[in-house]
């Protein structure tokens, strides 16, 4: 068991910094790796399925990941390395790559994989979709509801944004709200290995009264703008720009349009929401944090070390390290010198890993993203927050635990004087997936879902702001604005009304 554990021996970072780790496809060359791959790894006493995501990034450079299902572990950086046909794949925080050619164009990945105490032959194929999720898209091509192909402007960042803007059937106006998603470039679907939990949430919630606009994150999919210069505070402004988009649209109440975000999404619809001008209406903040960034990657550190197998000493060790590398970035300003003394203290903690590894290690850590998180205490502006907020979050979360972070946010929320709502779903991990034992059957198929639970929680809580809304002004307001619509779509008509612009 302990040499199985190996592989994951020298993980230091969790899926909450899985921010971008830039790939270096040759120069000129359009990206050709996109998507994911998998093969069974062999290590002494037993077998371990890797998976792979590698996703192009409009500056050239990719985004990818490492997923280890049997160990429960997700969303692990990993740094490309393409030139023609030549593949090297780098998983620092497992100490660990992947060398090899780019087969059959591109739907193998043949070469060998090489951890301490461990070098063997690796294939990887391009996964393909299950049955399942086939058998959901094609049940999903007529839905009952308009749906069109929309761009919008985000000013400050002076880039366009790209997305789906769903409206329910009917005259409107109708409630809205802009889904804002986790770490790591995220395309609009948020899709995760067939999970499209944006892409369930849209359809769930327009065919429920509520239009949705859900968008590519910048430099990912359609959408303009470099996602690994970007920080927490620069999402929110692209999450003010969706705010902006959806008021101006002819069939949406402007007063009733909020922000729903997931992880580090939570934050920042939040963050929006404590601006001075033009709040959203509400807030849903699906497991966002509550501590300080630096706190939490250290507490998902632990969690996921444990997990794994790794005793006390083990984890304090990792954990010491963490505290040293986050404080050297802290304290160096200048990103070179950061970079050559966090190389260096890499080095001396594990003389196995190589300088390719330690410089990939050392870019992550002083990243733009990476520098702010340290920084951000998520309860700092809470106070400021101008509208209602539902918190949701999963008992089985490993990368935002339940309990500290939502009792952190709630009292800071108190104090803004706004209606704030708690609830903890249980069994419910990070992607409010519920045990896979209790997901549905599709086409003979368990397929992962959205907490059937949490969805009805979401519509209740949602519905409820409509009725709120429609709540008589206070009589010393001279001129009222006229009452919004509740979120329930009103009659239906034949006529299809011309796609947003």
């Amino acid at each position: 068991m302990k040499k199985l554990l190996l592989f994951l021996a020298l993980l230091t970072f969790a899926n909450r910094c899985a921010y971008a780790v830039p790939g270096y496809p040759a120069p000129g060359d359009p990206p050709r790796l996109n998507g994911q791959w998998q093969g069974p790894l062999q290590v002494p006493g037993g077998t371990l399925t890797l998976l792979i995501t590698i996703v192009p990034l409009s500056n050239g450079t990719y985004y990818a990941a490492l997923d280890v299902p049997q160990q429960r572990i997700n969303r692990m950086p990993v740094e490309v390395e393409l030139k023609d046909d030549n593949l090297v794949l780098r998983v620092e925080q497992a100490g660990s790559h992947f060398e090899g050619k780019v087969l059959a164009g591109g739907d193998k990945l043949v070469g060998t994989w090489q951890q301490p105490g461990l070098k063997t032959a690796l294939t990887l194929a391009r996964g393909t979709a299950p049955a399942a999720a086939q058998a959901t898209k094609k049940l999903r091509l007529t839905p009952p509801y308009r749906e069109s192909e929309v761009t919008f402007y985000n000013p400050v960042a002076k880039s366009k944004l790209s997305g789906t803007l769903t409206i329910p059937s009917g005259e409107g106006p109708f409630a809205a709200v802009a889904l804002v998603s986790d770490s790591g470039p995220q395309d609009r679907d948020a899709d995760w290995q067939g999970y499209r939990l944006f892409g369930m949430l849209a359809d769930y919630l327009t065919r429920h009264g509520i239009a949705v606009l859900r968008y590519d994150d910048r430099g990912v999919g359609k959408s303009g703008g470099d996602f690994t210069r970007a920080t927490t505070a620069d999402f929110v402004t692209d999450a003010r720009a969706a705010l902006t988009f959806l008021r101006d649209q002819p069939l949406i109440a402007p007063q009733q349009v909020g922000l729903l975000g997931h992880g580090e999404g939570g934050n920042v619809a939040l963050l929006a929401a404590a601006e001075p001008l033009e709040a959203p209406a509400f807030v849903v903040a699906l497991a966002a944090s509550g501590q300080p960034g630096r706190d939490v990657l250290r507490r998902q550190q632990g969690e996921i070390m444990r997990l794994i197998g790794a005793d006390g000493a083990q984890v304090k060790a990792a954990q010491g390290l963490f505290d040293r590398l986050v404080e050297t970035v802290r304290q160096t300003p200048n990103t070179a010198a950061a970079r050559a003394k966090i190389i260096t203290l890499l080095r001396s903690s594990n003389t196995a890993l190589d300088e390719p590894m330690a410089r990939a290690r050392a870019a992550q850590l002083t990243s733009p993203w990476s520098r702010y998180f340290f920084d951000f205490d998520p309860t700092n502006r809470l106070a400021l927050v101008r509208c209602p907020v539902l918190l949701l979050n999963g008992t089985a979360d490993l990368q935002v635990a339940a309990g500290r972070n939502m009792s952190l946010l709630q009292k800071g929320l108190r104090q803004s004087g706004q209606a704030v709502q708690a609830h903890r779903l249980g069994g419910v991990n990070h992607l409010f997936q519920d045990d896979p034992t209790k997901w549905p059957i599709v086409a003979g198929e368990r397929q992962a879902a959205f907490s059937p639970e949490g969805l009805e929680y979401l519509h209740a809580w949602l519905l409820e702001r409509g009725r709120l809304a429609k709540a008589p002004l206070p009589v010393t307001v001279r001129r009222p604005a006229p009452r919004p619509k509740a979120l329930t779509p009103l009659r239906p008509r034949t006529r299809r009304v011309a796609a947003a612009r």
